[in-house]
């Protein structure tokens, strides 16, 4: 792992990790302009219904409303991986990982599944443990939501860096909460991490992120010089 700017690093103040298992199911289903998405309301609507129908701790629907800065195109070109760039996701949270493994083949997920894939032109669906945690994400707030799609060679080095990274966000966007999800092995590779957090408002994080050179300097440089793509977007709960 390499150190950039250590001088700025922030110890980030981590919890232990749960046993919750998770479905992700992201699809792109809409077209982008620049940053901003125009995510198909009906389509998530529908989601949502069907999403009330899975058996789990919860399951909640989110639309993308735009995309923050991020790291790494020329790294997914390099791979031949596409760019994240779904405007819809669902996020299931079960007790365990086998209660997450067999959400996937119960009736109602496979028609709220379905339903994405008739949609979306792309999709990302994986199944996940938790890998690192700031706090839970509460999902019952009318908050703006994060899921940030990481992808990197050595996925060791990638859970280091986002721990190393982790106390910035805290300190300088007062993060707080964080869910970082790991899929498990034989998913889907395209991310090697994908982390789940959420601020209260716009002007609680996206200032940082967009006039403080530290992000740039810390936490954007350590992602380069590690070989990692971050491709984070902020969504509403539907």
């Amino acid at each position: 792992m390499k150190l950039i700017n250590d001088h700025l690093a922030v110890k980030a103040r981590l919890l232990p990790t749960t046993g919750d298992g998770f479905v992700v199911l992201a699809g792109e289903t809409g077209t982008w302009r620049g940053h901003f998405p125009s995510a198909p309301i009906r389509l998530a609507a529908r989601l949502k219904a069907l999403a009330a129908d899975v058996e789990a701790r919860e399951a909640t629907v989110f639309r993308a409303v735009f995309r923050t800065p991020g790291e790494g195109d020329e790294l997914l070109t390099a791979r031949g991986i596409h760019p994240a760039r779904y405007d819809v996701v669902v996020l299931i949270r079960t007790a365990s990982v086998e209660a997450a493994l067999a959400v996937r083949g119960d009736a109602a997920y496979q028609e709220l599944a379905g339903t994405m894939r008739s949609a979306a032109r792309r999709t990302h669906e994986v199944v996940a443990s938790n890998a690192g945690r700031l706090g839970d994400v509460d999902h019952g707030q009318d908050h703006y939501f994060l899921f940030n799609y990481f992808y990197a060679d050595d996925r060791a080095t990638l859970l280091k860096v986002w721990e190393y990274t982790a106390g910035w966000f805290q300190a300088k966007t007062a993060l707080p909460d964080s869910a970082l999800m790991r899929p498990l092995e034989g998913e889907p590779a395209d991310y090697g991490l994908i982390n789940h957090a959420s601020w209260p408002t716009l002007g609680t994080f996206l200032p940082s992120l967009i006039f403080r050179p530290t992000f740039r300097r810390f936490v954007l440089a350590n992602f380069k010089a590690n070989g990692i793509a971050a491709q984070p977007i902020i969504y509403r709960r539907v």
